[in-house]
């Protein structure tokens, strides 16, 4: 029984050295391979000036209908915000599921928000893509499409102009995905691929303890950030259901040790909800809870979701959080707001489900 096509875009270089090697052919040849589709790029690989062999090879291997493919997603739209400095992608996958990707412009750097599966299951009450439920996990390749996809606007846009900047805050939970995540950032990160450096690169997590404590124990490079939102766990489980399943008190005992492991600092993401979590009590809960962890506060004003009644916190509330913390010794700053006008803010990301999914 022949096995299904798979995308080269979730393969590691030595995995496509492997393949060539099974086929006869020096495994030297994958390097030129890589490069052509992760390094330059290229979608029509059957045009590359490859050595006979390597030519060989993909012209009887790689194409629709053939033992592999390339993750290329539809645009189904392209969106661009008033600050200029934001696009918003709605891309489609190959059985029809879509997602959303976005690149964000700062001072001299790009970044691109990507996500890691296709809704999410961890449900937070102001949270679009919570809001739409989970549908499916995203392989590594239709992840490291988003970014080769994010690259080639970027050049388009602005020619010799380089992606420095991962951020794995899109739709869904990275770590609830954990394997193919750290499957694509593997291959996102290599320097003869894409290159981003693995301490530009953020994972976002809304606090899945196991898969915080794997990240340390594996060794991991990349950042964490760490989404909180509450000080207490009745105020946390009010807009985060996973902390019914992970206590607040479990997700700090988890980061305390993944900063034992790595020596790392964490950062910890607050989103201001009115009333709900903007307090100076709340502020000084929040410093006490850190005690200890090297730690940077991120504040996120909420941005706004058909799904959610909450409001932003008001400046001067955001402001007096802002200075507890810092007294307290914590580097808190005002997350750069993007997109917020075409919904490509933190948490206002979906896409219309496609339940009958292939898994191909």
């Amino acid at each position: 029984m022949s096995r299904p096509p798979r995308s080269l875009h979730d393969l590691g270089l030595h995995e496509i050295a492997g393949e060539l090697s099974s086929a006869g052919i020096n495994p030297h040849h994958a390097k030129a391979l890589w490069r052509a589709f992760q390094r330059e790029n290229s979608l029509d690989l059957a045009s590359r000036d490859f050595s006979p062999p390597l030519k060989r090879w993909v012209e009887d291997h790689v194409g629709e209908g053939k033992d592999f493919f390339l993750d290329a997603p539809e645009v189904v739209s392209e969106t661009h915000s008033s600050d200029g400095l934001t696009r918003k992608f709605l891309l489609k996958q190959r059985d029809g599921q879509t997602t959303e990707t976005v690149l964000m412009g700062y001072d001299g750097r790009h970044t691109a928000c990507v996500s890691t599966q296709a809704g999410c299951a961890m449900g937070c009450v102001f949270c679009a893509t919570g809001q739409m439920g989970f549908v499916r996990h995203l392989r590594p390749g239709e992840i490291v499409a988003q970014v080769l996809h994010a690259r080639r606007v970027l050049e388009a846009m602005m020619p010799g102009r380089r992606l420095r900047n991962l951020v794995l805050m899109g739709m869904g939970e990275p770590l609830h995905n954990f394997d193919s995540v750290i499957r694509a950032l593997d291959i996102i990160s290599n320097v003869r691929g894409i290159g981003i450096g693995p301490s530009r690169i953020s994972i976002s997590t809304v606090g899945v303890v196991p898969g915080i404590l794997r990240l340390a124990k594996e060794g991991h490079p990349y950042r964490l950030a760490v989404s909180l939102h509450g000080s207490t766990e009745e105020e946390r489980s009010a807009l985060v259901p996973a902390s019914k399943k992970w206590s607040l008190a479990e997700l700090i005992a988890a980061c305390r040790e993944y900063g034992a492991i790595t020596g790392k600092r964490i950062f910890f993401e607050w989103t201001l909800i009115a009333g709900k979590n903007d307090s100076p009590e709340t502020a000084q809960r929040l410093a006490a809870l850190l005690h200890g962890i090297d730690a940077h506060v991120n504040l996120i004003p909420l941005n706004p979701t058909h799904g959610f009644k909450g409001i932003a916190a008001a400046e001067s509330s955001g402001f007096e959080f802002q200075r507890i913390l810092l007294d307290a010794g914590f580097p808190c700053t005002f997350r750069q707001r993007r997109g917020i006008d075409v919904a490509a803010g933190c948490g206002q990301l979906k896409a219309e489900k496609v339940r009958a999914a292939s898994r191909s």
